[in-house]
């Protein structure tokens, strides 16, 4: 016995998937789930922005880190900004409409990296700045970091 697609949607969504793709690719357009079909591709847009949102927020919160706890700097911080930044970098050249939102997802994204910062070093919300200080050409810029360089922070780079 074959489920209506909308049920079929909701009992099983990955058969659901596969059949959409399958009547797509008969061009078999007057079977498709269309109003499920346009409620997921738009969530997929909203989920490629989310991610963006996200790695901007473990970015901040360890460049943050980095800034602000310069006693406790460690080869993981560092190597936490730059898998940050190369995921950022492949998300803006897999889907590069999403560079006009980024003034939008470092703003949004800054109270999150400043409670993650305090949260995984102790200190208080009110140590960190209101605003993000941070441009997208530093964020993005893989030599930058914050504040001054230690003599101990080389072997870290490296």
């Amino acid at each position: 016995m074959k489920l209506p697609l909308v049920n079929l949607y909701e009992t099983d969504f990955y058969a659901w998937t596969q059949k959409q793709v399958e009547l797509l690719r008969q061009g078999d357009l007057n079977n498709l789930d269309i109003e499920n079909l346009i409620e997921e591709i738009d969530s997929l847009g909203k989920q490629e922005r989310r991610e963006l949102v996200n790695r901007l927020i473990v970015l901040i919160a360890h460049l943050l880190k980095w800034e602000y706890q310069t006693d406790y700097r460690s080869r993981s911080w560092y190597l936490t900004i730059r898998e940050q930044r190369c995921a950022i970098r492949r998300l803006l050249k897999e889907s590069p409409s999403l560079k006009p939102y980024l003034p939008d997802a470092i703003a949004d994204s800054y109270e999150d990296a400043v409670i993650l910062a305090a949260k995984e070093t102790g200190m208080k919300l009110r140590d960190f700045p209101t605003e993000v200080s941070y441009k997208w050409e530093e964020l993005e810029n893989p030599d930058f970091l914050p504040g001054i360089l230690l003599d101990s922070d080389a072997d870290l780079l490296n």
